[in-house]
């Protein structure tokens, strides 16, 4: 997904870091705004596979 925001990319990276939820998310939810945050948060967690999880 692309980033618009990179301010608030990082912002959703340090709330993440400073061990806030998810849904502190400051921004009106289905906004690009709301989303650069969510990429922020989430932009350590491996990314989900459609073919679902690994088998080992």
């Amino acid at each position: 997904m692309a980033v618009v925001s990179s301010k608030i990319f990082e912002e959703g990276r340090a709330a993440k870091t400073m061990g806030e939820p998810d849904s502190a998310n400051p921004y009106e939810a289905g906004s690009q705004e709301s989303l650069d945050w969510l990429e922020g948060y989430t932009a350590d967690e491996p990314e989900p596979s459609a073919a679902g999880p690994d088998e080992n």
